[in-house]
């Protein structure tokens, strides 16, 4: 039985069920398809400094209306005018944009944290896989018929470290000595 995966637009390749997927070659594709997407969106800017969303926040947040008033102001007065600067159309049209790839944000917004759910749920599965086998690894390498598992579970121990190794036994309260106070020096 085999499954189709899509490589890339143009490129779709029939894999074998169970048949090993380079998962890093699919992963850099769709890298490039969402970078490919920086061209086609306009306006599109890559941040200069860490804090560059900071410091745009206040004006950022003004009101739309506010927006369009001025540029109403703008587009009916020649006071308001500028040679060579900004004219209504290109304010109206930031504003447009804006409302329009607010959708495009929260969706990429979206799609990253499923991706990282993915990823979790992944490493989960591989993680729970790994933990059975490690179990049934201990079990059959204190068999002489299966004893050369014990190296791989001193691998598996040693990589595991500290993280799943069963707490001790809680220490049994002791009873306090008694503290007798000292006389008071005169």
């Amino acid at each position: 039985m085999s499954t189709k995966r899509v490589v890339s637009q143009n490129e779709i390749v029939a894999v074998e069920a169970g048949e090993p997927v380079n998962h890093a070659l699919e992963a850099q594709v769709r890298v490039d398809e969402l970078r490919a997407m920086r061209q086609v969106i306009p306006n599109f800017t890559i941040p200069t400094s860490q804090n560059a969303n900071r410091r745009l926040a206040a004006v950022a947040s003004l009101p739309p209306e506010f927006i369009q008033s001025a540029a109403r102001a703008m587009h009916n007065s020649q006071a308001l005018a500028r040679v060579g600067g900004v004219n209504a159309f290109a304010i109206r049209d930031w504003l447009s944009f804006a409302d329009a790839y607010g959708g495009v944000a929260d969706e990429n917004d979206a799609m990253s944290q499923f991706v990282r759910h993915s990823i979790n749920e992944a490493r989960n599965r591989a993680g729970t896989e790994a933990l059975m086998i490690y179990e049934l690894a201990k079990r059959l390498a204190k068999r002489p018929e299966t004893a050369e598992l014990a190296p791989y579970v001193a691998d598996m121990r040693r990589a595991l470290g500290k993280r799943f190794k069963r707490k001790a036994e809680p220490s049994k309260p002791t009873t306090p000595t008694p503290v007798t106070p000292e006389p008071d020096k005169k």
